[in-house]
């Protein structure tokens, strides 16, 4: 079966993104997970995660963020957080989760690894998938070329982004609140301002640019739309696909999950057609926010370009 997965973003859009069909929703707070839509308080976690199990769903955690000591110290007193609320898993990529939860079993919980950019072979999916991982999170950067060689070597299901945005770069550096220092500016830096960066060379760019505690995070130009691929993606055997919503929000994330239940419901069924990927791709575009764009990211890029 496919598997949808989504962020969200409140408790009123994680009710609509489970009315819409989507199977897991991932949430946490901007301490220990990367690049999330809300910040979500503890009390508000405990009503996410009893809200999603009411509605027999699974309730994932970020918990993905490089855990610099000072970060590492908090992580044993969050996962205690997370078992006893009754999450169903997490999403970790800093290997020292891994080492405290076999440290201290009555902290463990099941964990998917996401190491952004590295998780790029079969060989490093099943190397944690003998760590004990249940899951994976493909780096964004795998042309579908490679996906299909992969596909038959996998031993855990391996997460692809079939809609959202993509960081291109991440530094623990502060690097606004640095350039404002230097111009002498005072100015905020967190993604509310809606900040980006434009390549002098080319007006149409448009890099996202926000800071947190986990440094600066820079987002590419266009979104990732995969609609039209997903019966591709289905057939090569990636049957979970990640829908994020962090520059997407609101109402209209929810209406996009619904066209991608409607993809997943038309490939089990075996009506998955050109003339229905192209509707569905018309509709995604309506929904999707004016001033970003929208391309298939590294899908049909051939494997010998990239370097």
């Amino acid at each position: 079966m496919i598997e949808i997965i989504a962020t969200c973003e409140s408790l009123r859009q994680a009710k609509q993104l489970l009315a819409a069909g989507v199977d897991t929703l991932v949430f946490g707070e901007e301490t220990f997970g990367l690049r999330l839509p809300t910040d979500f308080s503890r009390e508000e976690q405990a009503a996410l995660t009893a809200l999603i199990h009411q509605a027999e769903k699974t309730a994932a955690v970020a918990v993905n963020g490089i855990m610099h000591p000072e970060k590492m110290k908090l992580v044993p007193e969050y996962l205690a957080f997370l078992k006893e609320i009754g999450v169903d898993r997490i999403i970790i990529g800093d290997p020292g989760i891994v080492y405290i939860m076999k440290k201290n079993p009555e902290l463990a919980l099941p964990y998917v690894y996401d190491a952004e950019t590295l998780v790029t072979s079969a060989r490093q999916i099943n190397f944690w998938a003998q760590k004990g991982a249940v899951g994976a999170v493909l780096a964004r950067e795998v042309p579908f070329e490679e996906m299909k060689e992969m596909a038959p070597q996998l031993q855990i299901p391996t997460e692809v982004l079939v809609y959202g945005a993509t960081c291109i770069h991440q530094s623990k550096r502060p690097l606004l609140e640095n350039y404002y220092r230097f111009t002498k500016q005072e100015e905020d830096a967190d993604k509310k301002r809606g900040l980006f960066l434009s390549d002098p060379q080319d007006e149409n760019t448009h890099y996202s640019i926000y800071e947190d505690s986990h440094g600066t995070h820079i987002f590419a130009t266009n979104d990732v739309c995969l609609v039209k691929e997903t019966g591709a993606l289905a057939q090569a055997g990636f049957t979970t696909w990640k829908l994020d919503g962090i520059f997407a929000p609101g109402e209209n994330f929810a209406a996009a999950a619904t066209v991608f239940v409607k993809a997943r419901n038309l490939i089990e069924a075996g009506a998955f057609t050109e003339t229905a990927a192209v509707d569905l791709q018309a509709q995604l575009t309506v929904l999707h926010p004016k001033k970003r764009g929208l391309d298939t990211g590294f899908f049909y890029v051939d494997p010998k370009k990239i370097r």
